[in-house]
Parts: structure tokens; C-alpha cells; sequence
């Protein structure tokens, strides 16, 4: 059975920078399972994984912009202090959730803090960055109805 929208992929991974510093993988963990075609994974690997089977091989270098987007820097800005209301000590580092001009849910990280101004970048930590992955594919198979229903693949701890 060769991926597609609609299938369940099961595959080994790991995802290094352009320079091949490693950022994630899975070794020593669990593999990664998602549901092609729900936007569960990003884009450009998404496409590159289209069509492959059990036990092929991927390497694929995905650009910034089919991976976690360009770096925006109008996404850094400074807030009050007083945003934190109830957070003991802000520090460099944190991470936050927040609401984006448009409504949408997006994690901000704290970049600064100086005097009662915190700076805070809403960009993911890899947004502006090409990625290299390299993935096996170890399993394909259909979805079930109440995975299509619900977007993701359902297994060990999934609440539905």
C-alpha cells in the first residue's frame, strides 16, 4: 500500500539542520504516526512522502517556506510586564501561549526582558530555516472512520 490521503503512515525519522546538526528523531522512541493529508506534518514533507511505501527510504531537504514558514520579524514584539500577570519570575526562554492578531492560538516565546518590557517572538523556533529529513517509512494502512472524523490518528492515550 503506497501513502496517499487518507492512510495512516507509521516511519522512523530524523530532521537535521543544513548544516546536520540534528534537531529531533525518533531513535530510541517511538516512531512518528500521522494522517497523511490532515496537515498533521508539514507540508514538504507531506509531499515528499506521497506515494512511497513500507520500507522505502526518504531524504529530502524541505525549504523554510513548505517547512515552518519564513522568519517574520514583525511577530517579535515588546509587552508590559503586566501581560505576565500571575507568573512569578519571566524569563529568557519561556514559552507562552497567546492569540494571534487574527484569534488564532500561537506559542510565544520570551527572547528579552528589560525593566517592565518583555520582548516575545510568536515564530516557531525553525520558522526561516530549510530542513533535511531523512525517513523510513515502516508501515501504511488505512484510516478508520473515527480517524478521518476526527483529523489525527488515534492509539495509546488519545482522549476520543
Amino acid at each position: 500500500m503506497s501513502i496517499s490521503n487518507q492512510k495512516v503512515v507509521t516511519m522512523d525519522f530524523k530532521v537535521s539542520d543544513t548544516n546536520g546538526q540534528v534537531l529531533d528523531s525518533s531513535e530510541g522512541a517511538e516512531p512518528l504516526v500521522y494522517l497523511h493529508g490532515a496537515n498533521n506534518i508539514i507540508p514538504g514533507l507531506e509531499s515528499a512522502l506521497e506515494g512511497k511505501s513500507a520500507g522505502d527510504f526518504v531524504k529530502v531537504e524541505v525549504v523554510a517556506a513548505e517547512a515552518y514558514g519564513e522568519y517574520h520579524d514583525q511577530m517579535v514584539q515588546e509587552v508590559p510586564m503586566a501581560a505576565f500577570e500571575g507568573v512569578d519570575k519571566v524569563e529568557p526562554g519561556m514559552a507562552f501561549h497567546a492569540e494571534s492578531p487574527d484569534g488564532h492560538p500561537i506559542q510565544i516565546i520570551v527572547t528579552g526582558v528589560e525593566g517592565d518590557m518583555v520582548t516575545v517572538d510568536g515564530n516557531h523556533p525553525l520558522a526561516g530555516k530549510d530542513l533535511v529529513f531523512e525517513v523510513t517509512v515502516k508501515d501504511v494502512r488505512d484510516a478508520t472512520a473515527d480517524e478521518l472524523e476526527h483529523g489525527h490518528v488515534h492509539g495509546p492515550g488519545c482522549s476520543h
